[in-house]
Protein backbone atom coordinates (compact mmCIF):
# COMPACT_ATOMS: atom_id res chain seq x y z
CA UNK A 1 0.00 0.00 0.00
CA UNK A 2 0.96 3.43 -1.31
CA UNK A 3 0.98 5.75 1.82
CA UNK A 4 -0.65 9.19 1.28
CA UNK A 5 1.81 11.98 2.40
CA UNK A 6 0.06 14.29 4.28
CA UNK A 7 1.50 18.11 5.25
CA UNK A 8 -0.39 19.58 8.25
CA UNK A 9 -1.06 23.12 8.85
CA UNK A 10 -1.22 24.51 12.06
CA UNK A 11 -1.53 28.07 14.25
CA UNK A 12 -1.97 26.22 17.88
CA UNK A 13 -1.89 23.65 19.60
CA UNK A 14 -2.73 21.03 17.23
CA UNK A 15 -5.09 18.65 18.88
CA UNK A 16 -6.59 17.41 15.16
CA UNK A 17 -2.80 17.25 14.22
CA UNK A 18 -1.89 15.26 16.97
CA UNK A 19 -5.11 12.82 16.21
CA UNK A 20 -4.08 12.12 12.56
CA UNK A 21 -0.35 11.88 13.85
CA UNK A 22 -2.05 8.80 16.19
CA UNK A 23 -3.81 7.68 13.38
CA UNK A 24 -1.17 7.56 11.12
CA UNK A 25 1.00 5.38 13.65
CA UNK A 26 -1.39 2.39 13.22
CA UNK A 27 -0.14 0.11 10.62
CA UNK A 28 -3.11 0.09 8.27
CA UNK A 29 -3.41 3.35 8.10
CA UNK A 30 -3.09 4.79 4.59
CA UNK A 31 -1.22 8.20 5.14
CA UNK A 32 1.52 9.39 6.90
CA UNK A 33 2.02 12.78 8.33
CA UNK A 34 5.10 14.26 6.29
CA UNK A 35 5.66 17.60 7.88
CA UNK A 36 3.97 20.12 10.11
CA UNK A 37 4.05 23.92 9.58
CA UNK A 38 2.92 26.70 11.38
CA UNK A 39 2.55 30.36 10.91
CA UNK A 40 2.93 31.21 14.35
CA UNK A 41 6.60 30.47 15.89
CA UNK A 42 5.30 29.57 19.36
CA UNK A 43 2.34 27.13 18.11
CA UNK A 44 2.26 24.18 20.92
CA UNK A 45 2.14 21.80 17.74
CA UNK A 46 5.44 22.47 16.83
CA UNK A 47 7.11 20.63 19.68
CA UNK A 48 4.42 17.25 19.33
CA UNK A 49 5.18 16.76 16.26
CA UNK A 50 9.51 17.55 16.81
CA UNK A 51 8.34 14.56 19.32
CA UNK A 52 7.25 12.05 16.78
CA UNK A 53 10.37 12.90 14.76
CA UNK A 54 8.19 14.46 11.84
CA UNK A 55 9.55 17.91 10.41
CA UNK A 56 8.98 20.69 11.47
CA UNK A 57 8.61 24.66 9.87
CA UNK A 58 7.30 28.03 10.87
CA UNK A 59 6.48 30.28 7.49
CA UNK A 60 4.72 33.40 9.36
CA UNK A 61 2.65 35.88 7.72
CA UNK A 62 3.88 38.40 9.64
CA UNK A 63 7.30 37.95 7.89
CA UNK A 64 5.69 38.95 4.38
CA UNK A 65 4.42 42.32 2.59
CA UNK A 66 1.25 41.21 1.37
CA UNK A 67 -0.98 37.92 1.45
CA UNK A 68 0.53 37.01 -1.94
CA UNK A 69 4.18 37.04 -0.82
CA UNK A 70 3.41 34.58 2.33
CA UNK A 71 1.28 32.35 0.88
CA UNK A 72 4.07 31.73 -2.11
CA UNK A 73 6.56 31.07 0.61
CA UNK A 74 3.92 28.64 2.67
CA UNK A 75 3.36 26.91 -0.99
CA UNK A 76 7.10 26.67 -1.36
CA UNK A 77 7.86 24.81 1.67
CA UNK A 78 4.62 22.47 1.37
CA UNK A 79 6.21 21.91 -1.99
CA UNK A 80 9.52 20.64 -1.02
CA UNK A 81 7.38 17.46 0.54
CA UNK A 82 5.22 16.23 -2.31
CA UNK A 83 2.27 16.13 0.15
CA UNK A 84 -0.64 13.84 -1.72
CA UNK A 85 -3.25 15.68 1.19
CA UNK A 86 -2.73 19.40 2.90
CA UNK A 87 -4.62 19.02 6.38
CA UNK A 88 -5.79 22.33 7.71
CA UNK A 89 -5.59 21.85 11.65
CA UNK A 90 -6.30 24.63 13.33
CA UNK A 91 -4.93 27.27 10.88
CA UNK A 92 -5.96 30.51 10.88
CA UNK A 93 -5.48 32.14 8.06
CA UNK A 94 -7.95 32.11 5.27
CA UNK A 95 -6.30 30.68 2.27
CA UNK A 96 -6.23 32.93 -1.30
CA UNK A 97 -5.64 32.65 -4.74
CA UNK A 98 -2.11 32.26 -4.54
CA UNK A 99 -2.27 29.26 -2.77
CA UNK A 100 -4.88 27.49 -4.71
CA UNK A 101 -2.88 28.87 -7.92
CA UNK A 102 0.14 26.64 -6.61
CA UNK A 103 -1.38 23.45 -4.83
CA UNK A 104 -2.88 21.06 -6.75
CA UNK A 105 -3.50 18.20 -4.17
CA UNK A 106 -6.65 18.41 -2.32
CA UNK A 107 -6.61 20.72 1.44
CA UNK A 108 -8.94 19.37 3.87
CA UNK A 109 -10.02 21.36 7.13
CA UNK A 110 -12.23 20.32 9.90
CA UNK A 111 -14.64 22.65 11.14
CA UNK A 112 -16.67 22.65 14.57
CA UNK A 113 -19.88 22.82 12.57
CA UNK A 114 -22.40 20.53 10.52
CA UNK A 115 -21.84 22.83 7.48
CA UNK A 116 -23.21 25.19 5.61
CA UNK A 117 -24.30 25.79 9.24
CA UNK A 118 -22.34 28.20 11.43
CA UNK A 119 -19.91 29.09 9.22
CA UNK A 120 -16.82 31.18 10.29
CA UNK A 121 -15.57 31.22 14.28
CA UNK A 122 -17.50 30.99 17.61
CA UNK A 123 -19.78 28.14 16.40
CA UNK A 124 -20.65 26.38 19.65
CA UNK A 125 -21.91 30.16 20.89
CA UNK A 126 -23.77 29.90 17.31
CA UNK A 127 -25.41 26.39 18.08
CA UNK A 128 -26.82 27.39 21.80
CA UNK A 129 -27.99 30.85 20.44
CA UNK A 130 -29.76 29.46 17.51
CA UNK A 131 -31.38 26.57 20.09
CA UNK A 132 -30.26 23.76 17.57
CA UNK A 133 -30.82 20.18 18.83
CA UNK A 134 -27.38 18.89 17.31
CA UNK A 135 -24.24 20.03 17.09
CA UNK A 136 -21.35 18.64 14.42
CA UNK A 137 -18.15 18.84 12.82
CA UNK A 138 -17.62 18.54 8.84
CA UNK A 139 -14.45 17.39 7.29
CA UNK A 140 -14.12 19.49 4.13
CA UNK A 141 -12.24 20.40 0.89
CA UNK A 142 -11.02 23.54 1.42
CA UNK A 143 -11.82 26.36 -1.28
CA UNK A 144 -10.99 30.48 -1.75
CA UNK A 145 -14.70 30.24 -0.05
CA UNK A 146 -14.90 30.36 3.57
CA UNK A 147 -15.89 27.31 4.87
CA UNK A 148 -17.02 25.86 1.64
CA UNK A 149 -16.17 23.12 -0.52
CA UNK A 150 -17.22 19.23 -0.95
CA UNK A 151 -18.09 17.52 2.69
CA UNK A 152 -15.88 14.27 3.24
CA UNK A 153 -17.29 13.41 6.93
CA UNK A 154 -19.79 14.59 9.32
CA UNK A 155 -19.92 13.59 12.78
CA UNK A 156 -22.72 14.98 15.15
CA UNK A 157 -23.25 15.22 18.55
CA UNK A 158 -26.91 15.96 20.64
CA UNK A 159 -26.84 19.12 22.03
CA UNK A 160 -27.78 18.52 25.70
CA UNK A 161 -30.00 21.47 27.91
CA UNK A 162 -27.26 22.34 30.10
CA UNK A 163 -24.72 21.99 27.64
CA UNK A 164 -21.83 25.15 28.10
CA UNK A 165 -19.78 26.46 25.00
CA UNK A 166 -16.88 24.27 26.95
CA UNK A 167 -18.86 21.18 27.11
CA UNK A 168 -20.29 21.50 24.02
CA UNK A 169 -16.68 22.43 22.87
CA UNK A 170 -14.97 19.18 24.58
CA UNK A 171 -17.48 16.24 23.54
CA UNK A 172 -17.20 17.65 19.67
CA UNK A 173 -13.67 17.36 20.26
CA UNK A 174 -13.63 13.83 20.65
CA UNK A 175 -15.65 13.35 17.66
CA UNK A 176 -13.51 15.56 15.65
CA UNK A 177 -10.42 13.28 16.74
CA UNK A 178 -12.76 10.56 14.55
CA UNK A 179 -13.93 12.55 11.59
CA UNK A 180 -10.52 13.78 10.59
CA UNK A 181 -8.59 10.22 10.13
CA UNK A 182 -11.89 9.20 9.06
CA UNK A 183 -12.03 11.74 6.18
CA UNK A 184 -7.82 10.88 5.35
CA UNK A 185 -9.12 7.13 4.44
CA UNK A 186 -11.87 8.29 2.44
CA UNK A 187 -9.72 10.32 0.52
CA UNK A 188 -7.05 7.83 0.27
CA UNK A 189 -9.12 5.21 -1.07
CA UNK A 190 -10.32 7.66 -4.34
CA UNK A 191 -6.76 8.29 -5.11
CA UNK A 192 -6.25 4.18 -5.29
Amino acid sequence: MTKQKLVILISGRGSNMQALINACATPDFPADVVAVISNKVDAGGLTIAESHGITTAVCSHKDFANKTEFETALTDIIHSHKPDIVCLAGFMRVLGPTYFERIAVPTLNIHPSLLPKHKGLHTHEAVLDAGDTEHGCTVHIVTELLDDGEFIVQKSIPVMADDTVDSLAARLLVEEHKAYPEAIIAMAAKHH
